[in-house]
C-alpha cells in the first residue's frame, strides 16, 4: 500500500502523510476505508509504532482520516477547504522555495509551468485506471 524510501531527506511520516493523500485521490482509498493498526502498519513498514502515530495524528489533523476509538482509523470524506484563502497562503509557502530553487538551477518559467501540467496529467490518469 506504501512504499518508503529510506534514503529520502523526507521524513518517513511526511511520506506517509503524502502518500496517503495520494492514494486517497487516486483513488485507492475511498472514504471509509479502514486503515492498518498503529502496531500493524509500523511492522509492515519496518518503523517505530511512534512514526505511524505522528502520520495518523498529522492526517486527523488535516481530516483526512477520522480515528474511532476502539474501532481504528478510517479514510474521511474529502471536504471543501472553509478558509481557502488561508490555505493558499500555506501552498504559497511550500512552493515558494521549491519554485525558487527550479529558477536558481537554470529552469526556466515555461519548463516549470510544463511540468506542473504533467504531474496534474499523471494524477488525472492514475486516477481513472
Amino acid at each position: 500500500m506504501f512504499q518508503i524510501d529510506y534514503n529520502s531527506n523526507l521524513p518517513i511520516y511526511e511520506q506517509l502523510v503524502r502518500k496517503m493523500k495520494e492514494n486517497i485521490l487516486k483513488g485507492y482509498l475511498k472514504a471509509g476505508d479502514s486503515l492498518p493498526s498503529v502496531r500493524n502498519m509500523a511492522r509492515q513498514l519496518g518503523v517505530t509504532p511512534n512514526t505511524i502515530q505522528k502520520a495518523y495524528r498529522m492526517l486527523e489533523q488535516e481530516n483526512v482520516i477520522v480515528t474511532i476509538r476502539g474501532k481504528g482509523a478510517f479514510v474521511a470524506e474529502m471536504k471543501p477547504v472553509i478558509n481557502m484563502k488561508e490555505k493558499l497562503m500555506d501552498y504559497k509557502a511550500q512552493l515558494k522555495p521549491l519554485i525558487g530553487d527550479m529558477l536558481y538551477h537554470g529552469m526556466k518559467k515555461e519548463e516549470i509551468w510544463n511540468m506542473i501540467e504533467e504531474i496534474i496529467d499523471g494524477i488525472k490518469e492514475e486516477s481513472h485506471d
